[in-house]
């Protein structure tokens, strides 16, 4: 973790009624920084951001803000005192406040000021003129872009964001996306967004946590841990995932459809490769190709060898049902582990 982080959790531990929700999960938010903390549904991602907004406490490990300790199991500082802003999945806005009058909320100075200060925000996300508008007026794009405001008006020292292109579709989500991640990195803040959509946290992120069944199980950067996981588990939860039993010998992992190098004990492993790391071309010996779909930016290919199955993306293929093709592995994104738990 590093020493220079807006907020740090360091060990923690949460559990509801004998079942633990998030087991020693450390992890570090710096100012101007976006983190994304990607897992499924019920993996404690969720617990982890309410534990960092006060709204569940810590049965064991720490968190602070700088040196300020602000919970650990016998303590925890109150959320309106930890100067962390937090847009829920609903957005929470005030349906009785015009959105000048919800961005507005809790900032300090005259009403003139207040509304002023409102309005520059309001201005950032291209929503100055819907300022005198009631929240049930708005697209839920519009709705959340003055959630976003709102929180990042009172300036804290860290944003929180819970699913946050949840309620929204794929043509909406990709459009306000990009407007929130410019507004956000402008606010030089430190940003956390808890999310189940891959695609999302690798294309927002600067600093990616991956998390499953309550445990953290890799952080890095976005192309490390899409590159180079640390397990089968953290590979699927970046995306679809290939995986093929090995034989390991000399430093070369050996499947039936292919070979690459590691650096892994003589022995049994497992080869794990992403379906657009799959390369496959017309030959006399290998590989026969049993299925073929159309995808519109590339074509999905079944291959099969041996009794065992391999799924292939590619942008344009000359392979038809029926022909033999020699398969290669992109060694840069292709992992070999000892164990399928990784």
């Amino acid at each position: 973790m590093s020493e220079h982080a807006t907020l740090l959790l360091s060990n923690a531990r949460r559990s509801y009624n004998g079942r633990v929700a998030v087991s020693d999960a450390s992890l570090s938010l710096s100012a101007g920084r976006i983190t994304a903390l990607l897992g499924p549904s019920g993996s404690g991602k969720s617990t982890i951001l309410r534990m960092i907004a006060g709204l569940e406490p810590l049965d064991d490990g720490t968190l602070h803000a700088g040196d300020a300790l602000l919970a650990d199991q016998h303590s925890s500082v109150p959320p309106e005192h930890r100067d962390i802003g937090l847009v829920f999945q609903d957005y929470a806005l005030f349906p009785h406040l015009t959105v000048a009058d919800n961005v507005a909320f809790g900032l300090k100075g005259s009403k003139k000021d207040r509304r002023a200060q409102a309005l520059e925000w309001l201005a950032h996300v291209k929503l100055a003129d819907r300022a005198d508008s009631w929240p049930h007026m708005l697209s839920g794009g519009e709705q959340q872009r003055v959630a976003l405001v709102r929180a990042l008006a009172r300036k804290p020292r860290a944003i929180l964001l819970d699913e946050p292109f949840s309620g929204l579709d794929r043509h909406l989500k990709s459009e306000v996306r990009r407007s929130l991640i410019d507004t956000l990195r402008a606010s030089g803040t430190a940003v956390l967004i808890v999310t189940h959509d891959a695609e999302e946290a690798l294309m927002m992120a600067d600093d990616l946590v991956l998390m499953d069944k309550g445990v953290i199980l890799q952080s890095g950067s976005p192309q490390d841990c899409y590159q180079h996981p640390s397990s089968i588990a953290a590979a699927r939860l970046l995306g679809e995932a290939e995986v093929l039993k090995a034989l390991i010998k000399d430093g070369i992992a050996t499947t039936v459809f292919g070979s690459v190098p590691c650096d892994l004990a003589d022995g049994e492993g497992w080869l794990m490769t992403r379906p657009e790391s799959i390369h496959a071309s017309p030959a006399c010996e290998g590989a026969k190709v049993t299925a073929i779909a159309f995808g519109g930016t590339f074509s999905e290919l079944t291959l099969e060898k041996d009794g065992q199955s391999l799924r292939l993306r590619t942008p344009f293929t000359a392979l038809k049902i029926g022909d033999v093709a020699s398969v290669r592995f992109d060694e840069a994104t292709t992992s070999v582990y000892a164990d399928v738990n990784g």
